[in-house]
């Protein structure tokens, strides 16, 4: 039985001179992968901020399964040579929230788990400043991942990667939608990276969107008359 973790329903966004989304609507199933494509301008990251709840819809609204946990993936933001952290520190933010100076025992266990899954455990020690741009989109990955969320949005994850890396990153990606049940909504203008993980898409363009199984799109060229 399908089982929907979030419902948008007749989206809009109006701002000076110009109106996102025409009654945008849509629903993403849990272990859906999900990618959001389209040119620039036509909202593809003002709908992730709405997701995340960082701006208001001027109508229509979007509802989450009730207890639905979410994930954060920036695009790359490159951090400073001498930023203190080592990369179990930076991971190991996110279960922290403030509440306690140090980890319980669970919470211990929760982080050895993602970066044995995410190949970081031999560089876990390393400053991230001092990581490679892979590395840190990774240690950036397994911090969304580490107090297991439900849902996983990325925002141009993979934009200054090089090819290994963002294969690299979406390979650990696919492993939790498919091992996991994570449910995935990446936002990217790689039309290969889209094909390869995954199932369905959602098209924006300035006048309408169009929302399809990628295993009906062959070529990039079949977008164009969605």
């Amino acid at each position: 039985m399908t089982e929907t973790l979030v419902q948008v329903q007749k989206l809009a966004m109006d701002f000076p001179g110009q109106k996102l989304f025409n009654n945008l609507s849509f629903d993403v199933d849990r272990r859906d992968f999900l990618s959001i494509i389209g040119e620039n301008g036509v909202g593809k990251t003002t709908l992730i901020r709405a997701l995340l709840n960082q701006v208001k819809p001027t109508s229509g609204s979007i509802k989450f399964r009730k207890g639905t946990k979410v994930g954060y993936v920036p695009q790359f933001r490159n951090i400073e040579r001498d930023y203190p952290l080592s990369i179990r520190d930076f991971v190991a933010l996110n279960l922290q929230n403030g509440k306690m100076p140090w980890l319980s025992k669970m919470e211990r266990t929760q982080l050895d788990e993602i970066l044995e899954e995410t190949d970081l455990v031999d560089i876990q020690n390393t400053r991230i400043g001092r990581a490679s741009g892979g590395q840190k989109q990774k240690a950036y990955l397994a911090q969304a991942l580490v107090d297991n969320p439900d849902l996983l949005i990325l925002d141009e994850s993979t934009a200054s990667l090089d090819t290994v890396r963002k294969y690299e990153l979406f390979n650990l990606v696919q492993h939790f939608n498919q091992q996991h049940d994570l449910t995935v909504i990446s936002v990217t203008h790689d039309f290969d990276l889209m094909q390869r993980y995954s199932n369905r898409y959602l098209m924006l363009k300035e006048d309408h969107y169009a929302l399809g199984e990628v295993a009906d799109i062959k070529n990039e060229e079949d977008l164009l008359d969605v």
